[in-house]
């Protein structure tokens, strides 16, 4: 690999990394699996760069790469079978109780998207964490823009309906 492209891949890293790991985070809940596989997709994106074809962006390109990465793990770790019902990991206590309070109606919103079917969930996850626009949703998907901008509509509107559901259901009580 010569120095530009060196440069290249390091310019790449610095923009993109972060990106992929909050997508795989998103994925897994396991800050340690989503670095390692992170890692993994750009050691494989280094390894064959001829395989970016300029058809999407560099970060639909990486999240394609990383979501096989994890099937490749999820393949050699049977044992972790259920990634959905993974706890979601705690963040650091807040001190002011409307902190919490919008901590407690976060981690709710995560719970009812857990719930959400396939491809809702995926769809909302890459466009939530990873920040990616519906084209790269697509790519990422096999799908068209179109396709992903629906989906994620359809998601979003699924799951403010439960959140209306549950908010009736408390007032009830």
């Amino acid at each position: 690999m010569s120095e530009d492209e060196r440069q290249s891949m390091e310019e790449i890293y610095q923009r993109h990394a972060q990106a992929v790991f909050r997508y795989l985070c998103s994925l897994t809940h396991d800050a340690d699996i989503a670095e390692e596989l992170t890692q993994e997709t750009f050691y494989q994106a280094i390894l064959h760069p001829e395989r970016f074809d300029g058809s999407c962006k560099i970060r639909t390109w990486l999240c394609a790469i990383a979501k096989n990465q994890l099937a490749v793990y999820r393949r050699k770790h049977p044992q972790i079978q259920d990634w959905e019902t993974a706890d979601i990991p705690e963040t650091s206590a807040m001190s002011a109780e409307s902190e919490i309070l919008d901590q407690l109606a976060r981690v709710d919103l995560l719970k009812k998207l857990h719930d959400c079917p396939e491809p809702f969930r995926e769809v909302m996850y890459l466009r939530i964490f990873g920040n990616c626009s519906f084209r790269e949703i697509g790519d990422v998907m096999g799908k068209t823009e179109n396709w992903a901008r629906v989906t994620y509509y359809r998601g979003k509107e699924k799951l403010g309906k439960e959140l209306k559901n549950d908010e009736r259901r408390n007032e009830q009580k």
